[in-house]
């Protein structure tokens, strides 16, 4: 018998490779990406759970989070809701949801980083075998 585990993420562990300092804001980056690139890298350098090689993919949710808000302030300025606009904001947020997942930037993955660790309470748990 086969086991499938489809759709069943691997919980996020702290790297070897982990970065131990905030590398500085990437010049190129929206200021609403800046400010969400500050607010989030402190996190994840505590964690222990980024390394260079994330950096891209940190890069593209702060850009993703970065548009979504400026969308929202230019539909904001023009005070109707513009459809195409709300679209692609709406595209916008899915990926950032996406990325923000993927380093435990969400309620949901931040459990699967606390599911790594083991818990020496069997002796409590009357199903533990």
């Amino acid at each position: 018998m086969t086991v499938h585990s489809r759709g069943v993420k691997p919980p996020i562990s702290t790297d070897s490779e982990a970065l131990i300092k905030a590398p500085p804001v990437p010049k190129y980056l929206a200021p609403q990406a800046k400010a969400e690139w500050k607010r989030i890298m402190p996190q994840l350098i505590g964690r222990r759970i980024i390394t260079k090689a994330d950096l891209a993919g940190v890069e593209a949710y702060c850009s993703a989070v970065g548009a979504v808000r400026q969308i929202a302030d230019t539909m904001t300025a023009c005070g109707l809701p513009d459809l195409k606009l709300g679209g692609l904001q709406i595209r916008y947020m899915q990926t950032a949801r996406q990325l923000a997942a993927e380093y435990g930037l969400t309620p949901t993955s931040r459990a699967r980083i606390g599911a790594g660790t083991s818990d020496n309470d069997d002796a409590d748990n009357p199903l533990a075998v």
